[in-house]
C-alpha cells in the first residue's frame, strides 16, 4: 500500500496554480491539528485506486530532486556557486521553535529546514524517506516498521538512534505524558525497538492516511523541553539565533546526510512587518525572496525579479464563528454566502489566478473534491441574502466585525472587497486589523471573534482539511457542530476502501456547505518573487520553504 498510495495521493497536486500564506495547525495529517494559515491557499490531492493495507516496503529514495517546480535565473549550472547568504522575507513571527508544538504554517515552512521526520514530502508531491531509509506496513494496517537510514546525524553531532525515534514518537503520540502533541498519532499504542536500526510502531486502528503523520520531527531523546529554546534536528540547516519580531538565522549543516546539500552557508528568515515594507526591501535588495504576493505586488516586481505562480496548499475563507449571535443562525450564515461575489474577490486580489471553492477540500484532490459552487453561486445574489436576513429577523441588517491579521496583505485586500459586498446586502461589516500574535491567541486559539479572513493549510491527505470541523476538535475554531458530520468523518477515517472513503468525504463537504459553516472563497495561487541572483528554489504542493537546493548565481 505504502509507496503506491503516497504517490497516488499527491499526483494531482502539481497541476494546480494557486496562492499561499497562513496560520498552520500542526504538521500532521487528517487529525485534530490541521494546519491553519494566515495568508491564503491550501491544497491536497489524490487520484487512482487504493487497496487495503498490505505488507509492502518502500525502497530507499533519499531525495533526488527533479527539475519540475524549480525556479532559476536562466543561468547554466556552471555559473552557480556554493556558499553565500540569502535573506527570505516572511510575514509572521515564529510561534514556537519546538517542531511538535508549532502552530502557524509560517513557522512550519521554516522549521522544515531544521527538522525531518521518518518520511517527508518532496516537490513532486511524493512522500519520500528521510530519517528512515525504508518502512513496511503490515497487512492489517496496524503495524509500521521503520528502518533507520545510515549516517543521519543531529546538529549536535550525535548519530540518530532508535532511542531517539522511540522518544520522538512517544512524545508526539502522548505515550510519554498522556498529552498527544499530534492528534493523529495518538492512535499509537506502542513503539518498540527491534534492533539498533529498526523501530516498530503499533497503532490502534488502520488508517490509509496515517503514514503522512510520520513527517513528525525526530529529535534527540529527552530533548523535548529544550527544543523550544535550542532546536536540534537532522535537517540541512541548523539553528543559529532567533530574535522575536525580527527573524531567525540558520546555518549550513556540514554533516547533512544528503550529499551535496545544502549549497548556501546561511539563510536568514526576516520578518518584514508589512506588505509595503516587503515590496521596498525586495526592490532594494535587502531581501532576496518573498512568497504570497498579491496580484498588484506581482505586477510591480515582474520585470525586476523572477515572479512565479505555484501550487499552494491553502484554502482562504471568511471564517464565521458559529457560536456567536447572529451567526449561530444558519440563515444568517447562508445570507453572507449569497452576498459574496467570489469572482470579484479572486480578480481583485489574485488577478483571477485562484480557484473558487465552496467547502474545505482542494480541487486537486480529484477523487475526493466535490464542486459545490452552484449552491450559493460565485457572484452575489443580494436579493436572496436580504430575504434570508428578513426570515432571521434581521431585515435591517446587523453589524459584523471581521478580524484580519494585518501582516497579510492578501487577506487585508480580500477584506476590503468583502466588506463592500456585504454592505450591499445590509450587513454593516468593518475590518479589525490585528497583529499576528493577537490573531493567533484571540481568534484561532481563543475563538473570541465573530468573523475572520485567513487561510487553512493542508497536508497531503484528503481528510486534513475536514478533520478540524468535528465538534470536539481542538482546531475547530469556527465552533461548527453537526452530529451527522462527526459520524460521517469517523466513518471516513475508518474506511479502507477508496470508493467508500470518497463518498464519505463528499458528504462532509456537502454538510459544511449546506450548513454554511464558513464562506469558503478560493485556493489562491502562491506568487513568489525571487531575486535573479538565485537559482534552484523548489516549489512544493505543501507549505514549505525549502532552502536546501537554492544557489547563488555568479
Amino acid at each position: 500500500m505504502k509507496k503506491k498510495l503516497c504517490s497516488l495521493l499527491l499526483t494531482a497536486l502539481l497541476g494546480m496554480a494557486v496562492l499561499g500564506g497562513c496560520a498552520d495547525g500542526t504538521g500532521e495529517s487528517s487529525g485534530d491539528n490541521s494546519s491553519m494559515e494566515s495568508t491564503s491557499g491550501s491544497e491536497d490531492s489524490t487520484s487512482g485506486e487504493e487497496s487495503t493495507p498490505q505488507e509492502e516496503s518502500t525502497s530507499e529514495d533519499g531525495s533526488g530532486e527533479s527539475s519540475s517546480g524549480t525556479a532559476d535565473a536562466g543561468q547554466e549550472a556552471s555559473g552557480n556557486t556554493n556558499g553565500g547568504s540569502v535573506v527570505v522575507g516572511i510575514q509572521q513571527d515564529i510561534d514556537s521553535l519546538d517542531p511538535h508544538k508549532a502552530t502557524a504554517a509560517g513557522t512550519k515552512e521554516i522549521l522544515f529546514n531544521i527538522f525531518e521526520g521518518l518520511v517527508k514530502p518532496d516537490e513532486n508531491g511524493n512522500l519520500v524517506n528521510a530519517v528512515a531509509s525504508d518502512y513496511t506496513v503490515s497487512e492489517d494496517g496496524l503495524v509500521y516498521t521503520f528502518t533507520l537510514r545510515e549516517g543521519v546525524k543531529f546538529h549536535n553531532g550525535n548519530a540518530v538512534t532508535a532511542e531517539d525515534v522511540k522518544y520522538s514518537l512517544e512524545r508526539v503520540s502522548g505515550l510519554l505524558d498522556g498529552t498527544p502533541l499530534i492528534s493523529t498519532l495518538s492512535t499509537i499504542q506502542a513503539v518498540e525497538i527491534l534492533d539498533e536500526k529498526t523501530v516498530q510502531v503499533t497503532v490502534g486502528s488502520a488508517n490509509t492516511e496515517l503514514i503522512y503523520s510520520f513527517v513528525a520531527a525526530i529529535i534527540p531523546s529527552g530533548s523535548g523541553e529544550e527544543e523550544g529554546a535550542d532546536p536540534i534536528g537532522t535537517g540541512p540547516f541548523s539553528y543559529v539565533s532567533y530574535k522575536p519580531q525580527e527573524g531567525i538565522v540558520l546555518a549550513k549543516f556540514a554533516d547533512y546526510w544528503q550529499q551535496g546539500l545544502p549549497s548556501l552557508d546561511q539563510v536568514e528568515f526576516k520578518i518584514t512587518g508589512s506588505a509595503d515594507t516587503a515590496l521596498m526591501e525586495l526592490q532594494g535588495g535587502t531581501i532576496d525572496l518573498y512568497a504570497y504576493l498579491t496580484d498588484s505586488q506581482a505586477q510591480t516586481l515582474k520585470d525586476s525579479h523572477q515572479v512565479i505562480a505555484s501550487p499552494s496548499n491553502v484554502v482562504q475563507a471568511l471564517f464565521l464563528n458559529n457560536a456567536v449571535a447572529p451567526l449561530d443562525d444558519v440563515r444568517v450564515r447562508q445570507a453572507i454566502l449569497y452576498a459574496l461575489d467570489k469572482e470579484a474577490v479572486n480578480d481583485f486580489v489574485g488577478g483571477g489566478s485562484g480557484t473558487l471553492i465552496s467547502s474545505a477540500m482542494l480541487p486537486t484532490l480529484k477523487d475526493y473534491y466535490v464542486d459545490l459552487n452552484d449552491t450559493y453561486g460565485t457572484t452575489a445574489n443580494v436579493e436572496k441574502a436580504k430575504e434570508l436576513l428578513t426570515e432571521a429577523g434581521l431585515a435591517d441588517g446587523f453589524d459584523l466585525e471581521i478580524a484580519i491579521p494585518s501582516n497579510y496583505e492578501f487577506h487585508m485586500q480580500t477584506g476590503e472587497v468583502v466588506v463592500e459586498q456585504l454592505k450591499a446586502a445590509g450587513i454593516n461589516a468593518t475590518i479589525k486589523a490585528v497583529e499576528w500574535s493577537t490573531w493567533l491567541e484571540e481568534v484561532y486559539n481563543g475563538r473570541q471573534y465573530a468573523a475572520t479572513i485567513s487561510g487553512i493549510t493542508c497536508d497531503m491527505t484528503p481528510g486534513y482539511l475536514l478533520n478540524r470541523f468535528q465538534t470536539d476538535s481542538s482546531k475547530n475554531f469556527i465552533n461548527f457542530a453537526n452530529t451527522e458530520y462527526d459520524e460521517t468523518y469517523a466513518k471516513a477515517q475508518a474506511s479502507l476502501d477508496l470508493t467508500e472513503k470518497a463518498a464519505y468525504y463528499a458528504r462532509l463537504q456537502e454538510i459544511l456547505c449546506e450548513e454554511a459553516g464558513s464562506a469558503f472563497l478560493q485556493v489562491p495561487a502562491n506568487m513568489t518573487a525571487i531575486s535573479k541572483r538565485l537559482t534552484g528554489y523548489k516549489f512544493y504542493p505543501v507549505y514549505v520553504q525549502d532552502m536546501s537546493t537554492v544557489q547563488i548565481v555568479e
